[in-house]
């Protein structure tokens, strides 16, 4: 953990789960789907904290997802964070891969969505800052087709061999809302 935080610079520190939470205002999780239930009830006190799901919940040997078309693994993370303002996101991409995508001048899309405005113009930002072109995919309902294109994104990657060096990209003919 030492390494990491002298890589992230000043005014990082580490703790325990449960003390990050409550210190921080948004929470990246960023965890095997089958640790995510049992971490979320270690962290405490979550309503009004963001939490941004970059899960998904594959099944094991890469056998599809376990949670699908009648609701997400955000939406579960919803009901088992209760006040939390969760954003899906971040989740179909290696982000090791990103910065040799910037180094080509290219913009992969990031898709979110979420239920709270104030949440997702924070993710939003937080995306743009990291170098990706950010697409707002509506209500946290949608988190059922992100999940499936990251699960897409998953069998292109390994299954097909096409390596983790891919990521998706939204084009569009006019300027997208803000």
């Amino acid at each position: 953990m030492a390494k990491l935080v002298n890589k992230i610079g000043l005014n990082v520190k580490g703790g325990t789960y449960y003390e990050a939470a409550e210190h921080g205002e948004v929470i990246l999780l960023a965890i095997p789907w089958s640790s995510v239930q049992d971490t979320i009830g270690i962290l405490g006190d979550l309503n009004g904290k963001i939490i941004i799901d970059c899960t998904n919940a594959v099944a094991p040997k890469l056998g599809g997802l376990l949670i699908g078309l009648t609701t997400s693994a955000a939406e579960k993370i919803a009901e088992w964070a209760k006040g939390a303002n969760v954003v899906k996101g971040f989740n179909a991409f290696d982000p090791e891969f990103l910065d040799e995508i910037k180094s080509r001048d290219l913009k992969p899309s990031n898709f979110i969505c979420g239920d709270d405005p104030k949440a997702k113009l924070l993710v939003r930002q937080l995306g743009q800052v990291i170098g990706y072109d950010v697409v707002d995919c509506g209500p946290l309902k949608n988190a059922r087709f992100l999940e499936s294109l990251a699960m897409l994104w998953i069998e292109l990657a390994y299954t097909q061999g096409m390596g983790s060096g891919i990521a998706f990209k939204l084009l569009h003919h006019r300027k997208m809302p803000e």
